[in-house]
Parts: C-alpha cells; structure tokens; sequence
C-alpha cells in the first residue's frame, strides 16, 4: 500500500466554483454565490447550482497514485431507466489520464408525474487513479456534472499543492441543462469544456439545469465574477417552462444584460440563442416527460402548447431567436463588445437528421463533443469572438 499523505480539500484546490459550503461530511462546491441561493426557492435550481458541472480539483505533485473521499447524491426517476453512476475524470498536464466512479451515496428519487421526490441518505466512497509518472505535473479531477458532490478527503503518495492559476482567459458561460451537461458522458465531454479545452480558456460552468429563466440573481452571480469572456445562451427553459410572454421577455434580457455589464462593461459578451429542438421550434410550452414512454422505461418530452398561442404572445424557439437578434443588434451600436451567435449554428437541422435528441430535448455525448468542436472555432478561433489564437 502507498505511504498515504492526506489532504484536507480547500476552496484553494477548486477551480470552476463560485462558493464553498462547508458541511458534516466536508466541502460542498457550490455554482452561484450565497446571495442568489438565499433568494431563490426552487428545488430544481438548488439541485442544479449544487451539481458541480465544471468544478475540478486543480493541484501540483509528483504522486504516482491518489484516492478521494466523497459523498455523492444521485438521481432517480419514477418509471426510467436507471442513470449511470457519475464520472471523475483525471486530467494531468492537460490530458486525459483516467476515469473513475463513486459507487454508493446518498440517491434521490424524483417522480416527475407528480413532482414530488424522496431522499434515501447513503455512505461516502472513494475514487482512485494510480500508474501516474512520479513527475512533476499539473493534475485536475473534474467532478461528475450531474452529481452533488461534497469532498473529504484527498490521499496521494506525494505532496500536493495549489496549481499555479496560470495566465489563460477566464471564461464565464451560462446556460440550460444543455450547457450544464444534460446527456454527456463525463464532465470533460460536456460541450462548454470540450470548448474551453480546445480555445485555451479557463472555464467557469454555470449551466443550470431547467433554471436559465433570467433570474436577476443569476446576472448579479455573473456580474460579481471576474472573468475575460463571458457568453449567456438563453431560450430553450423560457419556452418549455412557459414561463413569459414576449412582452417580458424582451425587457428581461435588456435587464439580465444591464446588469452583467455593471460589473463588465466592456468585456467581450456573446448571446447564444438556442440549438435546434424541433419540438419548440414553432410551438411553445409548457414542455413535461411523455407519461406513455415513461411507462415503456423511456424518457421522452412533449410539449403541451398549440402553436395558435403564438398570437397571444406565448414563446417559441423561432420567436426567440429573432427577438435575441433584435436586442443584440440594438444594444451593439453602443457596446461594440456585444455580440450574438445563433445556436443552431452548433446544432441545425441537417445535425438533427444525423443526430437527433434521443428524449426529443436534450443532446447526446456525440452531439456535445459536435457542440464543443464548432464553439470553439467559432468563438475561439482567429476570427472568432472571443478569438485568442
């Protein structure tokens, strides 16, 4: 066995993450600030803020094995298909070097004909990764994305150390259960990081699963952050939450981008409207899980609107687009730094031929690497706007 040295997991070994809570069993990341969490009362959003999509231990060693102690909490759903354990990907010196699960933990079961859910607590367990070099290097553990995480403890052969935070962009991005990672394989596959891994950048995730609704506390989260670049893709959870009409919508994010800019007035700022999801493209919400597919062990979604309620101002993808254009148009004669990218230019229609959403909502781990692959030359790239070539 390995002469264990064990380190206590400090904000200092995290990146990714805009707080720290500590709790009975260690640190729990957490993804917005304690203001926007005390001002929000959605369990949906706690869950997600909590899931640490993103988050990655970052540290310095020359230890050639390591374990961490974590307490997972798991989801389940009512008539689906079981969900795959979480995945820790270990990264050294910039690659990928291994992969791992925590089996156990906490696991809460959601059922989403009625919404109500049930906690069963668990026992913590341990990751490990060993057959490292004895060199020095820079080793990263990005945390499952869809799992809330709390860490114990990290044990290595060798001393560790902070990482050396570097001279790389800082990018902020927020989105939907797309950008938080919906159907990805592991953290490093969710679309934002294989972008950020391919653009040079560091990435702050604040992809909030079914909570990219506006929320003023989400831009103050944004505006507080120090980041380089910053990118909002806004729309799919405004429409199947069917949540505003067009007359709010629009002056929503006038004040979800007036409030970013008080904190960075002049930092390169990209509005993303959504992928293609032909479901909502011309039909608004409410969108909920297909009770018939669910009762086959399949989770599909459906939309409950009529595409008649366009003309009383329910929202549509195609309606959002055009309006996120329009405002970005606008606002850019006097921000130059401002601009729009729309979403189905990483997922269109000859994408959805090829590779169709499998639940009729969300992209598979194929379509988020896609995804990944086209921001990054879009946005990174040397013509891009956030290009850093």
């Amino acid at each position: 066995m390995p002469d264990w040295i064990t380190t206590t997991v400090t904000a200092e070994l995290l990146r990714g993450a805009l707080d720290v809570e500590h709790t009975e069993h260690g640190l729990l990341p957490h993804r917005l600030p304690p203001r926007a969490r005390a001002q929000n009362t959605d369990d949906q959003l706690a869950m997600a803020e909590s899931q640490p999509a993103g988050v990655r231990l970052a540290f310095r060693t020359r230890a050639t094995a390591l374990e961490l102690d974590t307490l997972p909490t798991k989801r389940a759903y009512v008539g689906a298909p079981p969900r795959p354990n979480g995945v820790y990907d270990l990264v050294v010196d910039g690659r990928q070097a291994g992969q791992g699960s925590v089996l156990g933990g906490n696991v809460i079961t959601v059922d989403m004909t009625t919404g109500t859910s049930e906690v069963r607590p668990g026992s913590p367990g341990t990751v490990r990764f060993d057959g490292l070099s004895g060199e020095v290097k820079d080793v990263e553990i990005w945390l499952p994305h869809n799992e809330t995480t709390e860490l114990i403890a990290l044990r290595t052969d060798a001393p560790v150390e902070p990482a050396p935070r570097g001279e790389r962009p800082v990018w902020l991005h927020h989105g939907s259960s797309i950008s938080h990672g919906s159907d990805a394989a592991s953290p490093t596959g969710v679309w934002p990081a294989v972008a950020a891994a391919l653009g040079g950048v560091e990435l702050i995730n604040l992809g909030l699963a079914g909570s990219a609704l506006l929320d003023p506390f989400t831009a103050r989260a944004v505006r507080d952050t120090a980041a380089d670049l910053i990118s909002v893709k806004i729309g799919i959870n405004i429409v199947n939450h069917d949540v505003m009409r067009l007359r709010a919508f629009g002056p929503a994010v006038h004040g979800f981008l007036d409030t970013i800019r008080e904190g960075h007035p002049d930092t390169p700022l990209l509005v993303v409207s959504p992928i293609l999801c032909p479901i909502h493209e011309d039909t608004p919400g409410p969108c909920f899980p297909d009770i018939g597919e669910l009762g086959e062990g399949r989770l599909r979604f459906r939309t409950l609107g009529d595409p008649a309620e366009r003309a009383s101002g329910k929202l549509t993808l195609q309606v959002i687009r055009e309006e996120l254009a329009r405002i970005v148009k606008q606002r850019a004669a006097d921000d130059p730094n401002l601009h729009y990218l729309d979403g189905r230019e990483l997922y269109g229609e000859n994408d959805s031929a090829e590779l169709p959403l499998p639940d009729d909502l969300h992209p598979d781990a194929t379509t988020h690497r896609l995804m990944g692959e086209r921001f990054a030359g879009l946005a990174f790239g040397a013509d891009g706007v956030f290009g850093t070539d």
